[in-house]
């Protein structure tokens, strides 16, 4: 089909525009974050990419993350959550997991301690509901540091969770005393 590095290229720059930038090649998401999918080729392969819609559906279904996403007979495609954008992805509050975790880099664990999570520029702060998941997430920055959420008790105390297609929890911020003080340097 196509190589793995050019699977990567075609995933990083599908993150850029159906997260961050449609504007980079011409395309306005709607207010749910999809785009006509034949519409997304045809911009895209403006920009340097030569896809097809059997390219494009590999690209998606073999994303490990599973980022994008298809609408049921895939004429409309968007990216699965981790918007800088603003747009409404229309997932149903959820009771999360007493526990989940949150991969960040040694050098913001200080910050993180005093702030708790932020979302910053995205949508929602992510948290996964495995370790594994935060160590690849935290190794993205640097060293990678893992803080355990006591999410249940955030629930219990109001906060809202989603859950997103690719299983990625989401909320607006983690206050500091959700944070289980045994964070992990790995």
């Amino acid at each position: 089909m196509i190589s793995e590095k050019e699977n990567q290229r075609i995933s990083k720059f599908l993150s850029l525009v159906l997260r961050h930038k449609p504007e980079t090649i011409g395309i306005n998401l709607d207010r749910n974050g999809w785009v006509d999918t034949q519409l997304l080729i045809f911009k895209i392969n403006q920009h340097g990419f030569n896809i097809s819609m059997e390219i494009l559906d590999y690209v998606v279904d073999t994303n490990n993350k599973k980022r994008f996403a298809f609408n049921e007979n895939k004429t409309l495609i968007r990216a699965s959550q981790g918007h800088s954008v603003k747009i409404e992805l229309g997932y149903e509050p959820q009771k999360p997991p007493e526990i989940l975790y949150h991969g960040s880099a040694e050098c913001f664990s200080e910050l993180i301690l005093k702030t708790g999570l932020i979302k910053q520029s995205r949508q929602h702060v992510h948290l996964s509901v495995d370790v594994t998941t935060a160590i690849s997430v935290g190794k993205r920055h640097g060293k990678p540091v893992i803080f355990e959420v006591v999410s249940g008790e955030m629930f219990a105390e109001g906060f809202v969770f989603y859950l997103s297609e690719n299983k990625v929890w989401l909320t607006e911020h983690v206050p500091v005393r959700y944070l289980k003080q045994g964070l992990m340097v790995l």
